[in-house]
C-alpha cells in the first residue's frame, strides 16, 4: 500500500518528493505507533511504506546506497498517542497547562518568561514567528490574498480557513454528534458540549468558561477594559469580534447569504433568525401563554405588551 505525492523538499539534507507530513498518512493507513516509517523512495515518487522497527533510524536501499533516515512516522505518533491517551503530559507549574511534548512546554514557557513581547501591546508569545505574524495585527499587513473574494489576511493558515467559506469543505468531524467543522480547533472546543468541560477559571468570580478566549472577553467584565476601537467613528469594544462585526456598519459588507431567496446579513445571528421565516421554527415559548416566536426579541415584545401586568405581579409576589 502507497501514497503518491507531488511536493519537493529536503528532509535530513536528502531531496524527497513528498513533505515531512507522514503522520496523516499513518493515521489514514491504519499503521500502529511504533511501527512503521516513512523513507525516500525514488526520483519519480514517494511512498509511505509500512515496515516494523524499534530504532529511531532505519536504513533503506536506495539506487544500491544504503542511507540512514530518521523515522518520522514513529516519532509524530508518539506524540498523537499522547494527545489521545493523556499519556506523560508535560505540565507548566505556573498555569497548569499541559503539552504532549517537552519542545511545546518549553516554547509556552516563553509566554510566561516573556520572551518574545509585543512592543505595542505587551502580549507575550511562545516563539518568534508568533510574534511575527501578531505584529500584523498593529500594523495593518496582510499579505495573504483570496482569489475568490479578493479578502486579504495575515496569515497562510488564515487563508486556507478562509477559502472553506468559498469550498464548503468541513474536515473535522464529531465523532459523538456528527457535526463538521472547517477548523480542528473548532472541533476541540466543541467537543465540550459533550464532556461538559470548562477549563477556564475566573478567578474573580469562579465563572468557568470552555474557551479562553470567552474568559479573556469576560474578565474586561472586571476591569471595564475596551482595547478594540474603531478606526473610523472611535466607538470601543472588550471583544473583537464585536469590532469586527460593527465595522460592517461602515463597510456595508453582509457575509452571511440566505441560501434560499439569496436575502443577506451582516451578522450569523441575523441569518439564523431569518432562515426560520423559511422552515416555520418558533423556539422561543412564551411560559404564560404557550404563543411562539421566531425570534427572542418578538418574545420579549409579548411579554411587555400582552403580560406586563402579570410579569410585574409574579415580581412582586417573588419579593414577598
Amino acid at each position: 500500500m502507497a501514497l503518491q505525492y507531488w511536493a519537493s523538499s529536503k528532509l535530513y539534507g536528502v531531496e524527497q518528493r513528498a513533505p515531512p507530513i507522514f503522520l496523516r498518512a499513518a493515521v489514514t493507513l491504519g499503521i500502529g505507533p511504533h511501527t512503521s516509517c516513512a523513507y525516500y523512495a525514488g526520483e519519480s515518487s514517494c511512498e509511505v511504506k509500512t515496515e516494523a522497527d524499534t530504532s529511531d533510524h532505519t536504513e533503506h536501499s536506495h539506487d544500491d546506497k544504503s542511507r540512514q533516515y530518521l523515522c518520522a512516522v514513529k516519532n509524530s505518533l508518539k506524540v498523537h498517542r499522547k494527545r489521545q491517551t493523556g499519556e506523560n503530559w508535560y505540565s507548566c507549574t505556573q498555569c497548569e497547562k499541559r503539552y504532549s511534548s517537552s519542545g511545546a512546554l518549553c516554547s509556552h514557557m516563553n509566554i510566561h518568561r516573556g520572551k518574545y513581547k509585543c512592543a505595542e501591546c505587551g502580549k507575550c508569545f511562545g516563539c518568534k514567528r508568533d510574534l511575527a505574524v501578531h505584529s500584523r495585527s498593529h500594523s495593518g499587513e496582510k499579505p495573504f490574498e483570496c482569489t475568490v473574494c479578493s479578502k486579504r489576511l495575515t496569515t497562510s493558515y488564515y487563508l486556507v480557513v478562509h477559502s472553506r467559506i468559498h469550498s464548503g469543505e468541513k474536515p473535522y468531524k464529531c465523532h459523538v454528534c456528527d457535526k463538521t467543522f472547517s477548523q480542528n480547533a473548532i472541533l476541540r472546543n466543541h467537543m465540550r458540549v459533550h464532556t461538559g468541560e470548562k477549563p477556564y477559571k475566573c478567578h474573580m468570580c469562579d465563572k468557568a468558561f470552555s474557551r479562553s478566549g470567552h474568559l479573556s472577553g469576560h474578565m474586561r467584565i472586571h476591569t471595564g477594559d475596551k482595547p478594540y476601537k474603531c478606526h473610523v467613528c472611535d466607538k470601543a469594544f472588550s471583544e473583537s469580534g464585536s469590532l469586527n462585526v460593527h465595522l460592517r456598519v461602515h463597510t456595508g459588507d453582509k457575509p452571511y447569504k440566505c441560501g434560499v431567496c439569496d436575502k443577506a446579513f451582516n451578522r450569523s445571528g441575523c441569518l439564523n433568525d431569518h432562515m426560520r421565516v423559511h422552515t416555520g421554527e418558533k423556539p422561543y415559548k412564551c411560559s404564560l401563554c404557550n404563543k411562539s416566536f421566531r425570534q427572542s426579541s418578538h418574545l420579549q415584545q409579548h411579554n411587555r405588551c400582552v403580560h406586563s401586568n402579570t410579569t410585574d405581579e409574579l415580581k412582586q409576589d417573588e419579593n414577598v
